[in-house]
């Protein structure tokens, strides 16, 4: 059985890719240091430093499958309604690469897709899959996702514990590693998806 080429965008250290099996995958993240981390738990990967929303312009017919999860500070209801609130932050605009790649996967993508973020202050402008905090768009059925709370309060330990990614061996990060960890997908849920779309009977979206 061939292998299912696999394009996974905004990597960080790789929780969506945890389980996956029979694949080839090329890993987009933008922070050399987040790469190398990556690198150590998927040493087979190809893993790629680039802007990944220009790496799917450009590569996207490539692949069998995408990932993508875009940064979602500029979205999150926690950042607007707490951080702001409270003169943490200064209001930005919503990161609007988010949409652009939604619409541009449905429109010009001939594989299966899925584009993650959490759910946002502001009534989605395509609308999602809802699961736990995270909106979900795909071209394909999820049935009975279960997402957990990413625990972002919680210790490092109980994260890494949670999330079978032990980072005691990378010393003096630029990167906090709770935000690694708490960036972190869960495995689970990326095995969820992934098996959604390969290895049960599938009715596709229109």
């Amino acid at each position: 059985m061939d292998k299912i080429k696999v394009l996974n965008l905004y990597a960080g250290i790789g929780g969506n890719r945890k389980y996956w099996e029979n694949v080839e995958v090329t890993a987009v993240e933008y922070k050399q240091e987040i790469a190398d981390i990556y690198k150590h738990f998927f040493p087979n990967d190809k893993v790629i430093v680039a802007d990944a929303h220009q790496y799917l312009l450009e590569h996207f017919e490539e692949f069998d499958f995408i990932w993508s999860s875009p940064p979602c500070p500029s979205h999150s209801r926690i950042r607007k309604f707490s951080a702001v609130a409270r003169g943490q932050n200064k209001p930005i605009f919503p990161n609007m690469k988010l949409y652009e790649e939604i619409l541009f996967l449905q429109g010009y993508f001939k594989g299966k897709w899925i584009v993650e973020n959490v759910i946002s202050w502001y009534d989605p402008l395509i609308k999602p899959f809802e699961s736990g905090s995270h909106y979900f768009w795909s071209n394909f059925v999820i049935p009975n996702l279960k997402t957990n709370n990413r625990e972002h309060c919680s210790k490092n330990k109980v994260l890494e514990e949670r999330k079978g990614f032990d980072l005691s061996l990378f010393k003096n990060l630029e990167t906090d590693k709770k935000l690694l960890l708490r960036n972190c997908v869960e495995p689970e849920v990326g095995k969820d998806i992934f098996d959604s779309a390969f290895k049960h009977k599938q009715m596709r979206l229109i």
